[in-house]
Parts: structure tokens; C-alpha cells; sequence
């Protein structure tokens, strides 16, 4: 995915889902949200809050609320994209301008500032455990200097590692990945230091 430097870039490079993204935008935009980029995408912010974000894909249009889980979402408009690791985002989908009714939307992006003024705030999970691919566990074993290197990232680090060679099905893939790894290991990066700004 491309990294875009302001939202109005962004939004000048849409071709599909342009309508749609660009009314999603006049309606966060209306409800007094500071529009800004992070990540490479639009996000809207209240404070120092990320209350919303936007993007088009393949067969979507979408804007993602930061904190969704705590809204009511009595109309159920919201979907978890992922229900094994998402926790506080939710979402909505749109397949043409027609589906976009900017009332609700509002409403919930009003309910978000006010969840926030109120505290309220998922955070995430940093206590659990960190389980290791034994796969992985048998090369650090065999390798002290990466050993080494691993002892030295920190915890979030060691846990995206560990994520990422355990969601491979195949072992053939979870031996590629160790295998891509390791120079980022010996070199003390995380797995995803190069999106991080």
C-alpha cells in the first residue's frame, strides 16, 4: 500500500470508491473532527484522540471507528472485521453512495468524542503471554548469537515474531519465515520497525 504524506493526496489518487470515501470524509470532517494522516491513510482526531479512519478497497469503501466496541450500535451498522485479534475496532462497509446515510454516521462519531471525554478507552492486552513456535524455540536453541538478539527485543517484539511464524498453516511456510527473520533478529528489528515511523 502506498504511503501518502497528506489526506489530500490520498484523496486525489481514489479512483474507485471516490464518491463514497470523499462523502465519509465531509461527514467526519462536519462532525468536528481534525483530519490528519497516520499510517499512510486519512484518520480523524479529537484532542489526541483517533476517533475514525477511511480508506476504499478492493470491494469497499470503509471508516473504522478507533474505540467501536464501546459504542451502542443499536442500529447495528458495526462489524469486527477480525474477531480473534480485534478488540476495540469496528467498522463500516459501504458498496455505493446510496448505503451512506450521514446521520447515523454522525451520531456514532458524537458518541466516540463523548466516550473519550468520558475516559473510556479499550486498551490493549500487554499481559499475555508469549508463546513461541517451537519451531522457532529449536533454531534459537541451535543459534546463540541469535539467541542472543532475541533476549534483547523487547516483549511486543518477540510476541509479533512469535504471531507471525504460528499463523503459517504449513510448516514449509513456517520455515520460510524463521528463515526471513532471522537476519531482522540479528539485527534487533521488529518484525514491522519498517512501517513505524
Amino acid at each position: 500500500m502506498k504511503s501518502y504524506k497528506t489526506p489530500q493526496e490520498y484523496f486525489d489518487s481514489l479512483i474507485l470508491w471516490r464518491e463514497e470515501v470523499l462523502l465519509l470524509r465531509k461527514i467526519t470532517v462536519d462532525a468536528g473532527l481534525e483530519e490528519t494522516i497516520k499510517w499512510g491513510g486519512p484518520c480523524y482526531i479529537w484532542g489526541k484522540e483517533n476517533v475514525v479512519g477511511l480508506a476504499a478497497f478492493k470491494s469497499y469503501a470503509g471508516i473504522w471507528f478507533y474505540q467501536g466496541a464501546l459504542l451502542k450500535d443499536e442500529k447495528n451498522l458495526l462489524i469486527n472485521a477480525n474477531e480473534k485479534n480485534t478488540k476495540a475496532l469496528r467498522q463500516m462497509r459501504f458498496s455505493n453512495v446510496e448505503e451512506i446515510s450521514c446521520a447515523p454516521i454522525s451520531e456514532y462519531i458524537y458518541e466516540s468524542i463523548e466516550n473519550f471525554k468520558l475516559g473510556s478507552k479499550i486498551k490493549p492486552n500487554l499481559q499475555k503471554p508469549l508463546i513461541i513456535p517451537q519451531m522457532l524455540t529449536d533454531v534459537l536453541k541451535n543459534r546463540g548469537d541469535l539467541n542472543e538478539k532475541w533476549n534483547n527485543l523487547s516483549l511486543s517484539c518477540k510476541r509479533e515474531y512469535a504471531e507471525y511464524i504460528e499463523e503459517a498453516k504449513r510448516e514449509e511456510t513456517k520455515l520460510s519465515r524463521i528463515e526471513k527473520i532471522i537476519p531482522m533478529i540479528l539485527s534487533t528489528k521488529g518484525l514491522n520497525d519498517k512501517y513505524k515511523r
